[in-house]
């Protein structure tokens, strides 16, 4: 089906989480996000004040990412992230599986894991998305991860950080859809460079869009860049 540039915009979180952007680049990006009217911008949690006021008043939700890229912080620390960011002004939150805990079989752990974070989360009213970064599953361990992160109680799942070795694919994607669609949300982030890969995945079932060429994608460009 064909998309309006307002309805793509509207799935976008717009990624703002290179190490090397400054806080001239977060307010730049900010203006970029309600020009468009995207669905959230993703910054850094040092960015999360900053951000908040320049989106006031606003529809473009505040996100933010939590044990970022690895996933390796214990509960205690992302339940610490969670409560930081929610008092800054957070409205969305998106963390990362513990990558290596799910690799090692502890299904448990992951669960209890996103399930703490969840609850704080919640409890705020904010929604939690839980990156699997996909490249280092199996189809079948994307399936397993989404039905963990169904049992969490956490609102989306999501394929990538955009810093590991690789991003969404449709497959991926497909995975996710075919285990969760319907009941989570779906994001596919990392990768995406044109408008023709986003309004597929968009078909193909994906509710969000992790994007850090926002502007270019939407103006029918591709990004030459890495994320």
């Amino acid at each position: 089906m064909p998309y309006s540039l307002s309805q793509v915009a509207a799935t976008i979180d717009h990624a703002v989480l290179k190490p090397e952007q400054t806080e001239s680049d977060v307010r730049e990006n900010a203006a970029m996000c309600l020009k468009f009217g995207v669905a959230s911008m993703c910054v850094r949690p040092c960015d999360i004040g900053l951000t908040a006021e320049l989106l006031a008043g606003s529809p473009v939700n505040v996100s933010t990412v939590l044990s970022f890229p690895h996933g390796a912080d214990t509960t205690a620390t992302k339940v610490f992230q969670a409560e930081e960011a929610i008092r800054a002004g957070v409205h969305e939150i998106d963390m990362v599986m513990n990558i290596g805990q799910f690799r090692s079989g502890n299904f448990d752990r992951v669960r209890e894991d996103i399930r703490a974070v969840s609850e704080t989360a919640h409890s705020a009213g904010v929604l939690l998305k839980v990156i699997q970064e996909s490249c280092f599953l199996t189809l079948e361990e994307v399936a397993l991860a989404c039905r963990i992160t169904e049992e969490a109680g956490a609102d989306f799942v999501k394929t990538s950080t955009g810093f590991g070795p690789s991003s969404a694919t449709p497959e991926i994607v497909q995975a996710m859809v075919d285990t969760v669609g319907g009941k989570l949300g779906i994001k596919a982030s990392g990768g995406i460079r044109s408008w023709d890969q986003a309004v597929a995945y968009l078909d193909q079932g994906a509710t969000r869009l992790g994007i850090g060429s926002t502007q270019t994608v939407l103006e029918g460009g591709i990004s030459q860049t890495a994320y």
